[in-house]
């Protein structure tokens, strides 16, 4: 989740496919009049995090056999609401979407069943209401891996803002919560700045300044997501922090995300830690469930083949929690909670071409 559009310029078939879906067009990425047609709706264009989503959708759906359909709602419940009917309208069989506002998408997912309809959520849960897969890493992880490695770096002691995502969000509520259970349970002298951001970037860098004027000994940011990323480094080089860790002045920086600018980043000492979010893999999953539905198969709770865990979040609602791993320089463990390295070609971040 993020605030560059590079991909909007790409020039492959398969960027310049992507590129119709991120800027509200329907498309086609499958041929096969055999194929059967799904819909996808992205939730917006305007992050490196779901550009890298938006450019491995239609390459899953041609290895799938689907053929696609796609709109994109741009962080509005209202059109993404609208495009839930036009995707009714063409007949698509199945349709993956991911609602940020996850309490007022419950009457689209109402109309969805009624009109069997098979739904699959990508990095958000709903509050209320069926699906057929919610496909999602593991977000309390996330805030409990930052938590670890900022407590680590501190000593235990000291001050930090973090970034808040939106709190209407179930990712936002999740990586809140967990960060400051963390903190309260495990580093009871670090005192935690929470800042509501709607994961808006230049909020956030708005809200970071005035920290810091505040309180020029904080000594670590927890980013909810690289929404945050470029104002962040901003902030920290206007106020002459942004130094590498050896220096006493630095400031300790973890993201979500695991977009190649943080990875850069991560190698250049600017920031120092991110959660990678696997944009490929909620591609492929996202597409694997609604094909999965279609065929008419079941799932349940265990253990997944591709190293995840499928749990039951509530009566009717499974959830698969891809692997996220915490990423560093040195690939070390942080409060007991490995790291790899940034430049591991195992990162979908590292893999972009």
């Amino acid at each position: 989740m993020r605030l560059r559009t590079a991909l909007c310029s790409a020039v492959s078939a398969l960027s310049a496919l992507a590129l119709l879906s991120a800027c509200g067009s329907s498309t086609t990425a499958a041929s096969s009049s055999d194929a059967p047609l799904v819909g996808i709706d992205y939730p917006r264009s305007d992050t490196d995090f779901w550009n890298s989503y938006i450019k491995y959708t239609p390459q899953y759906a041609k290895e799938l056999g689907l053929d696609l359909k796609t709109t994109n709602s741009q962080n509005d419940v209202a059109k993404l609401t609208a495009n839930a009917q036009t995707f009714i309208s063409q007949g698509v069989k199945g349709l993956a979407m991911a609602p940020q506002d996850t309490a007022a998408i419950a009457p689209t997912l109402a109309q969805m069943e009624a009109k069997k309809i098979p739904v699959v959520t990508v990095d958000t849960r709903p509050d209320t209401g069926k699906v057929f897969m919610v496909v999602r890493a593991d977000n309390r992880a996330y805030g409990e891996k930052a938590c670890q490695y900022l407590g680590t770096k501190l000593g235990g002691k000291g001050k930090v803002v973090m970034l808040q995502g939106g709190l209407d969000s179930i990712n936002g509520r999740d990586r809140t919560e967990a960060f400051n259970d963390c903190m309260k349970k495990n580093y009871p002298d670090i005192t935690v700045f929470g800042e509501a951001t709607n994961w808006d970037g230049a909020v956030a860098a708005q809200k970071l300044q005035t920290r810091l004027t505040q309180h020029p000994d904080i000594k670590g940011v927890y980013m909810q997501s690289s929404f945050a990323l470029s104002g962040t480094l901003q902030v920290l080089k206007q106020k002459g922090l942004l130094v590498g860790p050896e220096d006493k002045k630095h400031v300790f920086v973890v993201s979500n995300d695991g977009i190649p600018e943080e990875l850069k980043s991560i190698a250049e000492g600017k920031i120092d830690a991110t959660v990678s979010q696997p944009a490929d893999l909620y591609a492929k999953y996202a597409l694997y469930y609604l094909k999965a539905a279609i065929d008419g198969k079941t799932f349940k709770p265990g253990k997944t083949d591709h190293d995840s865990t499928i749990i039951q979040v509530r009566d009717g609602l499974l959830e698969d929690q891809l692997s996220a791993p915490l990423v560093t320089a040195d690939g070390g463990t942080y409060g007991g909670v490995p790291s790899v390295k940034s430049d591991d070609k195992a990162l979908w971040g590292n893999n972009l071409g």
